[in-house]
Order: C-alpha cells, then structure tokens, then sequence
C-alpha cells in the first residue's frame, strides 16, 4: 500500500470527499477511515478526490484517513465461482452469513472466492513449453456439469520453466513458472485479477448466425435471440419480467447463467435464492446452480454497490467465455441501476439530463451491452455472452428514458404487456410492438437445422396477426357479424395463434420447453387449419359451420396433448384437418 493518506473532508451518503489524495489516480480502489469501507475514486480535482463507496457510510467521521490500494476495483476469477452467491462486488454471501446472520456488517472486508479450499488440478503444460496471453495450462472439474480452464492472464506469455504436478491445490497456490522474453519470472496461480470496468481482450468478433435456443415459442420462433445478442425485456409491474428470465436461465442451451437481481425487492430476491439452488438442470439432471453465478443486490443495499454489480456481473460472463463457453447473463434490472448511476450522479452534484438522469446514461448502457457478442477468444475457439436486460419503466411507460435508450442499443425488444399479462396471457410478450433484428440474420441457421419453409410460417402468422388488429379496429365499430366470412375466419386463426401457439404454460410438464421441431409442426398444423378452412369458406360454407368441426379445439389443446417425443401425432392431426374439410366440401358441392 501507498504511505500517502488521504484525509475525509465531507460525506454525503456513499459519496465521500478527500483531501491530500493528489497521488491517487481515477477509477483506483481505496479503503476509507477506521472501518476500511470499501470505495472507489470517481474523480479528482487537484489533491481533493471523490470516492464512492460500497458499503454504508453510518458512523464515518469527517478527519478520518483514506487508504490507497493501488489497483482499480477488481475481481478474483477462479474456480469456486460457479454455484455461488455474491453481492455487487464479489463478496460471497454465504461466507458473510456465518460471521453476521441478518446484514451485511461494514468494514468487513473484501471477501471473494474461498482461498482456503483445495482444487483437484490437471496440469496441461511441461517445462520448456512456450504460453501465450488467453492459452490453458491447467483444468479443474469445478462442478460436474463444468471443467473450469485456467488461463494465462491477458498481456503475459514466455517459457515454462517451472511447473507443480497434478494434485489438490489453493488457489493462490503457484501452479506454473514462466520466464517473460524480457527474462523476469511470472508466477502463474489457479486465479487471476482483472478490472471490472475494462472488457478483457479477444482475437477478433464473428458474426453472429447461431440462435439461443430458449424452447419458449413466442421467442424462439417469433423474436429469435442469437448467441452473442443483446435482448431488452421491459415491462410494467407484475407483467412477468421474473419469470421470463428465470424460463431462460433454465431452459436457454447457454453453457453458464449469470444473474444479477439489481436493486430488486428483497423479498423477491430471496426467491431467486432459494428457488435457483432447487432447480435441476433438465440438460444433465443435475442441480441448476453447478452452472449459475448469482449476483444479490437487493434495493436496501448500499447504492453504489448497485451500480458495480453490472460490471461484476458482466466481468464474470466474459472470463467463462474465453475458456470457449456460451454465456448467458440475465439482468433484474437495468432500471434500478440507472436509478442508483442518477442518485450518484445528483450526490455529485452533476448536471442531470432528463428525468434527472445523468447525461451519460446513453453512453453507460452502450458500453454494458457492447461487451455481448459472438467472438474468437485468445485461444482461438469460439464463444458468446449473451446480454438479457430486463426493464423496469415506471407505470409501464415505454418512453421513459431507460427504456428509450435500451432500445436503441439492443437487437431484440421483448416488450411484456400489462393487458396480456392481466388477460393471463403468459408469456406477456406483445406480439406486435416487440421486435427481433436477429429474423433475417438466423433465417439460413432455421433453413439449415429445423425446416425451410419456417421463417415463412413464421411471416405468414405475424402478418394474419397484424392483419387482425386492423380488423379488430372495425369490429369495435361495427360489430364482428358484418365481416365477410375470409376476414372472420383470419380473427379466429389469429385468436388460435395467441392461445395455441403464442401462450405457453411454465408449470406444465409437456408446454414448459418446446422443441424447435415441435414449434414448426405446430405452424404448420395451424397454417393446415387456415388454408382448408379457407377453401371451405371460397365456396360457401359459412363460418359458423366450419367451426363447429371440433378440430377447432383439438389444436387449441395439442400444446398440452402432444408430448415433446411423440411430435408425429401433429401429422396425424394435419391428416385430419385434411380430411375433415374435404368430407365438408364435397357436402355442400
């Protein structure tokens, strides 16, 4: 540590001026007066500096001294993350548990992985091999369901002149040796430091072509999200916004989930914490959490806490991908972490933007989402980060800041709706005002590993969709008996898209993850219901008899009646379909 100390001239909640402190830089971790709060430089101005600080201020003096550390705020990343829990700034909630049952207590520290624990560790590497930046020298089986590779740390590569054997270690344990080409020795660890705030480096990004296949229909087939995208999810309150994620951390085909609740309501919190750990992953039957990180921020913690938990979160994400992992990271929410950037902000007495938000807000959220995407990492194999931003808009307006700007910066918009969700519609996703740039860049991956003719059943639904909400228009003027019978039968083709397709049941064993092929015979069982009953109507039939064949309901149902292994029985019901309307047709001709 620096001799030089830093002095508190004044405090204003988690924000804290110091004198004396010209030879602290910006962005540098510090820890403040007697009880070694946690904090960080924001800014300096001559030798007086602002620090925000993570934990709560109660009890700090002004004259009190501010330690340097000498490194920005950092993360330890190694193995032992996985399963765990954390605050906003990697301090490990259970650890914290024992030595305090009800808060987190100041001053406690900076906590991160357990260093005491002992990893079964497989060298991969000899003496005399050369490493680069980004190569894997040694491999822990950190869960069952994920072998941790242990990197050599970004900007140090040089010759291997020293190495341990395989056995159980720490991990500050020295695992390797290297000797630099500058000639100066480089002890290697099963860990590594790195700063929140800087994206850690690539080989290059590739675009993006695959999709995360999320096994909700309304998203997988409608608003696809790609491996590497970036997805908004805003809604009102109580429209589902929890759910949803919690659908994709189970179902998604990411390899890691790191979720972050970000200044959500405690007791929701605790939900996520208790529900996650009993989940089971249906991929290896094993528990959820042995591929999950999940980072607590509840709204009564200390604020700036909430505003690093992103970058904690996001940090953690890109670490798991360059050992060659798809990782999703779901963040709940970047609504109240812009509220915690415009609290800091208005302490520091910036000049707010609109709604009091803080002028950088545009340029915050652009600099969380552009460290998702599809890239080549360091070791040259491929691997994503996927970015979920759920939002939080105040009485469920979309014009609000937050939400505006998120727009503007991610591919896909799942808009949840607060009449589908009161109308039980779940998942409330607004089929008409949500939207997926990922469509066109998919379509060839869907033409390749599903079917080619399902992003055209897909167009076709969206426009019978569209086409009902102009004719609904008209029904509310002058009732539905006066349209003709081809523009009846669109409003009840639409009405079995929504209720058959578009609705999908989280608690219900056969309709809570939908296979892709499934999702494509359903399109096409229904696209057999319009086109026969179509014909039907060309001739004559009137609608009402058309609908009084039970093949109606029988669609309607097949989301529950037919399993996920048995997708053949959707032949048969086209079959029937085929051939009900044609014993209809040859009736009345």
């Amino acid at each position: 540590m620096n001799k030089e100390l830093g002095i508190v001239e004044l405090i204003n909640g988690p924000v804290v001026k110091g004198s004396n402190m010209a030879s602290f830089k910006v962005n540098e971790m510090v820890t403040v007066g007697e009880m070694q709060l946690i904090g960080e430089v924001v800014s300096l101005e001559g030798d007086v500096a602002t620090v925000q600080v993570y934990e709560e201020t109660e009890g700090l003096r002004a004259g009190e001294k501010i330690y340097s550390t000498g490194s920005p705020l950092s993360l330890n990343l190694g193995p032992g993350m996985l399963g765990n829990m954390f605050d906003g700034i990697q301090r490990p909630l259970k650890k914290i548990e024992e030595i305090s049952k009800i808060f987190i207590p100041e001053g406690i520290g900076l906590l991160s992985i357990d260093e005491d624990k002992e990893w079964e560790t497989t060298i991969g590497v000899q003496v005399g091999d050369v490493l680069t930046q980004g190569e894997i020298y040694a491999t822990v089986q950190e869960t069952q369901s994920i072998l941790h590779k242990v990197m050599v740390p970004p900007g140090i590569e040089g010759e291997v002149i020293r190495v341990v054997p395989n056995g159980s270690y720490k991990v500050k344990d020295t695992i390797v040796v290297l000797k630099t080409p500058a000639g100066q020795e480089v002890t290697l660890t099963l860990m590594q430091k790195w700063p929140v705030r800087r994206p850690r480096p690539i080989a290059k990004r590739i675009p993006i072509y695959k999709p995360l296949i999320t096994g909700q229909r309304v998203i997988d087939t409608f608003f696809p999200v790609a491996k590497g995208g970036t997805v908004g999810l805003p809604g009102g309150f109580g429209t589902g916004k929890t759910v949803t994620q919690h659908q994709l951390a189970k179902w998604s085909d990411a390899d890691i989930i790191v979720y972050i609740g970000c200044g959500e309501r405690g007791n929701e919190m605790t939900n996520v914490l208790e529900e996650f750990p009993a989940l089971i992953d249906p991929r290896t039957n094993r528990p959820l959490m042995e591929r999950t990180i999940l980072i607590a921020n509840t709204s009564n913690m200390p604020v700036a806490a909430r505003e690093a938990s992103i970058y904690t979160g996001i940090t953690m994400a890109e670490y798991f991908r360059d050992m060659g992992y798809d990782v999703a990271i779901m963040a709940d929410s970047t609504s109240r972490w812009a509220e915690a950037l415009r609290e800091i902000s208005g302490r520091l007495e910036e000049m707010p933007a609109e709604e009091g938000y803080p002028a950088y807000l545009p340029s915050r959220l652009a600099q969380f989402y552009e460290r998702a995407g599809c890239v080549k990492t360091l070791n040259e194999e491929e691997a994503s980060v996927t970015i979920i931003g759920a939002v939080s808009p105040p009485g469920g307006d979309f014009s609000e800041p937050v939400t505006e700007n998120t727009k503007r910066f991610v591919s896909a918009f799942l808009a949840l709706d607060k009449k589908l969700a009161y109308a039980r519609h779940y998942p409330a996703i607004n089929y008409l005002t949500s939207y997926s740039a990922y469509v066109t860049m998919l379509s060839d991956w869907y033409k390749q590993n599903v079917a080619l003719d399902m992003m055209d059943l897909r167009g076709k639904m969206v426009r019978l969709l569209q086409e009902e909400e102009k004719l609904n228009e008209i029904v509310q003027l002058v009732g539905e008996d006066v349209l003709p019978n081809d523009q009846a039968l669109v409003l009840e083709t639409a009405r079995i898209i929504k209720k058959a397709f578009l609705q999908q049941n989280a608690l219900h064993k056969e309709d809570t993850y939908v296979s892709l092929e499934k999702q494509h015979k359903m399109l096409q069982v229904i696209d057999a219901l319009y086109e026969n009953a179509l014909t039907c109507v060309k001739i004559g039939i009137p609608l009402s008899t058309i609908r009084k064949e039970n093949v109606f309901e029988e669609v309607i149902k097949m989301k529950y009646d037919v399993p996920n292994d048995h997708i053949e029985l959707l032949d048969d019901l086209i079959e029937k379909i085929v051939h009900t309307y044609e014993e209809l047709r040859q009736k009345y001709q």
